[in-house]
């Protein structure tokens, strides 16, 4: 073998790794300011969060074990419908209980009686972010 086919062969090797090292950074690097600013504006559209504040307490008797209460801390009336998926079931009952479209008035409370430990209860109103919550 030729010391020169040697040094050859290193220095191929050398450059296609050199090669596709920089393939890889131009892949990777991002394309431009632009298109970064785009896609940040783009999560500037997220909906409102609702205009609740949320707190849970025991209950003793047909309300219990918790009761959940949703006061409207806005100015104006919210009409809010409310989905409870429940952490235990029975296995012929649906996983779900929907509540129906309740209007909310300003500086009001709702509560929603009948919760047990780790079901989750999700608000939501046209025009705002669901409010998703958990049971302690």
């Amino acid at each position: 073998m030729n010391v020169s086919t040697v040094f050859s062969r290193r220095n191929v090797a050398r450059a296609a790794l050199a090669a596709l090292g920089c393939a890889f950074a131009v892949a990777l690097a991002p394309t431009s300011p632009a298109a970064a600013a785009t896609t940040l504006n783009a999560l500037d559209d997220k909906a409102p969060s609702l205009p609740l504040a949320a707190t849970f307490a025991k209950s003793e008797g047909d309300d219990g074990p918790y009761v959940l209460s949703l006061k409207n801390t806005s100015d104006s009336s919210v009409t809010v419908s409310a989905k409870i998926l429940l952490s235990v079931y029975f296995h012929a009952d649906s996983k779900a209980k929907n509540i129906p479209d309740h209007a909310i008035d300003a500086g009001q409370v709702w509560t929603i009686p009948g919760l047990a430990a780790n079901d989750k209860v999700i608000v939501s109103d046209t025009g705002f972010a669901p409010l998703e919550l958990t049971v302690p």
